[in-house]
């Protein structure tokens, strides 16, 4: 009988979602001989390999010893999400004057009804990924419990062991706190605890602003915490577009986030309820005292107890080592998603998943390297890219032609009073070749594909002109660099050319 979880707090839909992902009274199944594919980890990466493995005629055993869905939907991009769509509501209704809406100024917000909601929706989501599902529609043996490989083809759980032919690791990777004096002591919260809250922090401290930590200041500071934000770099988001970077931070800024970027937090500890927090920035020293402290700095590894070394599969400090195939040091293992990709976001994992169904079930040798990942933070407006930045390109020898059109020029935009951002294209110069692309919208992630496929496809920005597009939405951004691009091609001598053949088709009519 497996032991119960607690998911705090304990709510009619925290309890559905632990029925879901760490049922209490499952009974894992009798080893069923030798497997095709024994996964080690139910997050994305685990869930689509046991997916596509048993879909495909393979037998297959799934081993999770915490919650099936992993960090995607229990404390990811499910609930962040949900809390992000509840301040985007927030900050539209109190900001309505300008569509002619009175009185959003002084709207009121009910924090608990806005995490009621997120649980909610994480639980009816949980019944994709739920343990029931995966044993009786999919056909998978889900066994629920520490496994651990105890030799080069098997693994071992509560005294059972599961012998495979081939085996996944993905295992992912969980939150990691920077080393700073006193933050232990003091407390904090991680993507991990932060949805767990029931009332909302007056005062709170984001530590780093990367993607978690950007979206979660906005999200909070747009429910009425005030926010300090504490990034060690001279602009939040250091790997993004600087001019892209610089509009976000200028939001922040208009929506009283007090960004103390160029900062470094030099200790913090802990008087009755408050935390404080000293800093040093510019060579001067200050204090922010807040109620929590928010850490969204680091990922860490699940390499714990799971016996690599019995298997002989090599791994260092940032996870399992894997070739580009995703195959380990073990020949019969392989590993996707957060425990050995740089890229850790859900879509890379799914992409790799599918990679590795094909490398380890069926010879195949796909390629991690011909990936095209795009990615996006979730803020207002939201940061889109795929491909190179201008300085990747630069740095690799391939000369550059940047295009930018800003949403301002975009009629739909400008209806939707949503004018700040921009779409952004390089190419390699004299050719229409896409090198990369960066959109800042309010929906840049969902504009952000037509740049992935024309990319993975090897299609050039001429294709993108020849396409129609709606009008008016905002991905006509895009559609516009196209046409940018084209007029680059008239040349005053096409023009010329072009006027002198027009001239000689008038007069020999």
């Amino acid at each position: 009988m497996i032991p119960p979880v607690n998911i705090l707090p304990d709510t009619p839909e925290n309890r559905e979602l632990t029925d879901n992902v760490h049922p209490s009274g499952w009974i894992n199944p009798r080893p069923a001989g030798r497997y095709n594919l024994v996964v080690v980890g139910g997050g994305t990466a685990g869930l689509i390999c046991a997916a596509g493995a048993a879909g495909l005629g393979a037998r297959v055993a799934l081993v999770e010893r915490h919650l099936l869905g992993g960090d995607c939907l229990n404390y990811g991009c499910v609930p962040s999400k949900g809390l992000i769509r509840a301040a985007r509501a927030v900050f539209d209704a109190r900001t309505a004057a300008k569509f002619g809406l009175r009185g959003g100024e002084n709207l009121g917000f009910d924090f608990p009804a806005a995490m009621e909601r997120m649980r909610r929706l994480r639980a009816e989501i949980s019944r994709h990924d739920s343990a029931r599902r995966f044993r009786d529609e999919l056909g998978v043996d889900v066994f629920i419990g520490e496994g651990r490989f105890v030799g080069r083809d098997c693994i071992e759980i509560a005294g059972d062991r599961l012998y495979f032919k081939k085996a996944a690791v993905c295992t992912g990777a969980r939150a990691a706190a920077p080393a700073i004096p006193g933050l232990e002591e003091a407390g904090y919260l991680t993507n991990e605890t932060v949805f767990s809250l029931i009332d909302l922090p007056r005062r709170l401290a984001v530590i780093g602003g990367g993607p978690i930590g950007c979206e979660m200041a906005q999200a909070f500071a747009r429910f009425g915490s005030r926010v300090t934000m504490v990034e060690l770099a001279p602009q939040i988001l250091g790997r993004e577009d600087r001019e892209a970077a610089g509009i976000l931070q200028d939001a922040f800024l208009r929506e009283g986030i007090d960004l103390q970027t160029g900062a470094k937090i030099l200790a913090v500890g802990r008087q009755g309820d408050d935390r404080i927090i000293r800093l040093e920035r510019d060579g001067q020293n200050s204090e922010a005292v807040v109620d929590a402290i928010l850490v969204g700095t680091g990922r860490a590894p699940n390499l714990e107890g799971l016996g690599l070394e019995a298997a002989g599969i090599a791994y260092d400090r940032s996870g399992v080592m894997v070739s580009d195939t995703l195959q380990t040091s073990n020949p019969a293992v392989y590993a996707a998603g957060d425990i050995c990709s740089p890229y850790k976001f859900t879509h890379t994992a799914d992409a790799q998943a599918r990679i590795l169904l094909a490398n380890a079930l069926f010879m195949g040798r796909q390629r991690t390297s011909s990936l095209t990942v795009p990615w996006c933070t979730y803020t207002d407006p939201e940061i889109a890219h795929v491909g190179m930045y201008e300085q990747d390109a630069r740095e690799k020898g391939i000369e550059v032609t940047t295009l930018t059109v800003p949403l301002s020029d975009v009629d739909r935009a400008v209806l939707d009073g949503e004018t700040v951002g921009f779409a952004r294209v390089h190419l390699k110069k004299g050719s229409d070749r896409i090198l990369g692309a960066t959109i800042v919208a309010r929906h840049a992630g969902d504009m952000i594909g037509e740049f992935s496929l024309a990319i993975t496809s090897g299609l050039g920005l001429r294709a993108i002109a020849r396409t129609i597009h709606p009008y008016p939405t905002q991905a006509e951004v895009v559609k516009k660099l196209a046409d940018m691009y084209n007029k680059t091609l008239l040349t005053p001598l096409v023009k010329r050319l072009l006027s002198g053949w027009l001239k000689w088709r008038r007069s020999s009519m």
